[in-house]
């Protein structure tokens, strides 16, 4: 598509969305019921691309498209929920908010509670996503190019067997209309691309990774250095080959910005989340002014900076992203809110209540998870640290909501001794109560680094979000390899 058409088409897009909001919102206002305390309709159209590489092949091309309405409706405290793939009439949107009242009212019939949204306010927005370039201006063919230079640059040993280069494009746009009168109408368009390199020799094998994402357009890709983004994914999967065995048992731990992202993300991230607290499934419940952790630990969620993967301009729920300040200094200082929630709770709501799509509820999500920064630099917690393991490159991590445990899952890591880097080793877990964690933190890097990721809650719902911090150096529980 020549971009002059592309422009055009986003033209015509504009004006359908207004009158699709002017329909939302009339459909709302002649809903009236004395038992709803709230109600929302939203349209969501999502597009994405995906090429993937292999070994000098193109495996995989896919290209999609869908589009969907939901309706929600609140009586007392129980939720109805409608949806549909059909065209967006005043009748379709009639139906669903109907079914969605059926639905809350079939569930009150046994509870007498009510929930008051209270913190839901009128806003009249349009915001379109800041890009360079569009990728959608962008031909299959030159992304396809983009790839296979992606591919080429992996192979920088006879000992690398395998090559995986993948491309990722999404674009969400949303419009959602309220009963407290909203009518917004947003976008995100999302770009990754990822490389994994698989080395052998004699009956060893192992694999590194590299990936670069964020909330961009097509100019993330232009930044992308070929040779050093795969070069060094190749280089890393062949050191692992002669890479030692982790040492065992609790020690000192240095994780850098990627492992202590993890590590936030999986630590209190998801016991954060307040309808895991409303329910009593939180082991932070009931934590909020207790002081959990050492005085450098500060632990924030915040879907409002700039190009990362997490960031949205509202919630699902059509609240405005925000930055929350889950851990303050070592103090316990909030939680992640839904509209729901936050009205439970009695606070405001914190912009996290997010749904996979259309067809899914919503849930208090993470946005962006990360350690805020401290005054050591990272060369000082290295030097400073006599004997331990210095662990980069997360892989994986699970959480204990209830419990308060956590394992996370390294691809490699370096002995530290007497403040210097030896031993490269190979695939670890780190473990450990979360609380028990978090105060013996004694250092704090000054730069933050973040990496993109997609987060489930409980075996689906997933979601784009982005988790970081500084290095940091605590006392874990170490085991694997």
């Amino acid at each position: 598509m020549l971009p002059h058409q592309h422009l055009s088409s986003i033209a015509r897009l504009i004006s359908g969305r207004d009158a699709m909001l002017d329909a939302m919102s009339s459909a709302i206002e002649r809903f009236s019921a004395r038992d709803v305390l709230f109600a929302d309709i939203r349209h969501e159209v999502r597009s994405a691309t995906r090429l993937a590489v292999v070994n000098s092949a193109l495996r995989k091309f896919d290209r999609t498209n869908r589009a969907g309405t939901v309706a929600r409706v609140l009586v007392g405290e129980c939720w109805g929920q409608a949806s549909t793939t059909q065209a967006v009439t005043a009748s379709t949107l009639k139906e669903l908010l109907s079914e969605a009242l059926r639905m809350a009212r079939a569930g009150a019939r046994y509870s007498k509670k009510r929930i008051e949204i209270s913190h839901a306010k009128p806003l009249t927005m349009s915001v379109q996503q800041k890009m360079k370039e569009d990728p959608q201006t962008v031909s299959d063919e030159e992304k396809l190019s983009f790839l296979v230079e992606l591919d080429r640059a992996q192979k920088v040993d006879d000992r690398v067997i395998n090559t995986n280069s993948v491309y990722d494009e999404s674009r969400f746009e949303t419009r959602l209309a309220n009963s407290a009168g909203s009518r917004l109408e947003w976008d995100e368009i999302r770009m990754r691309a990822m490389v994994q390199s698989v080395a052998r020799e004699g009956s060893k094998v192992q694999f590194d990774y590299a990936v670069k994402d964020g909330l961009a357009g097509y100019e993330l890709v232009r930044a992308i250095d070929v040779n050093n983004f795969a070069g060094e994914c190749g280089r890393g999967a062949v050191d692992l080959l002669s890479a030692a065995k982790p040492p065992s048992g609790e020690m000192t731990v240095v994780t850098d910005g990627d492992i202590a992202g993890l590590i936030a993300h999986e630590v209190c991230g998801h016991a954060s989340e307040a309808d895991e607290v409303v329910k009593g499934r939180s082991f932070l419940t009931g934590l909020v002014g207790v002081r959990v952790a050492s005085d450098g630990v500060t632990l924030v969620d915040d879907g409002t900076i700039e190009g990362l993967r997490g960031t949205v301009p509202f919630d699902t729920e059509g609240t405005p992203a925000s930055r929350t300040e889950i851990i303050g200094r070592g103090e316990y200082k909030g939680y992640l809110h839904t509209l729901e929630t936050s009205a439970r709770m009695g606070v405001l709501p914190t912009g996290n209540g997010r749904a996979q799509d259309y067809n899914h509820r919503v849930f208090a999500r993470m946005t962006n998870t990360y350690f805020d920064i401290g005054k050591w630099t990272d060369e000082e917690i290295i030097e400073d640290t006599k004997d331990g393991l210095y662990v980069i490159r997360p892989t994986s991590g699970m959480e204990d909501v209830v419990g308060g445990g956590v394992q996370c899952l390294a691809l490699k890591g370096y002995i530290i001794e007497n403040g210097e880097l030896k031993t490269l080793v190979r695939g670890m877990a780190l473990t450990g109560k979360v609380l028990d964690v978090l105060k013996t933190v004694d250092a704090v890097g000054d730069t933050l680094q973040f990496s993109g990721g997609t987060c489930g809650k409980g075996e689906e719902d997933y979601i784009p979000v982005s988790s970081g911090g500084p290095h940091m150096r605590a006392r874990m529980v170490v085991g694997g390899g």
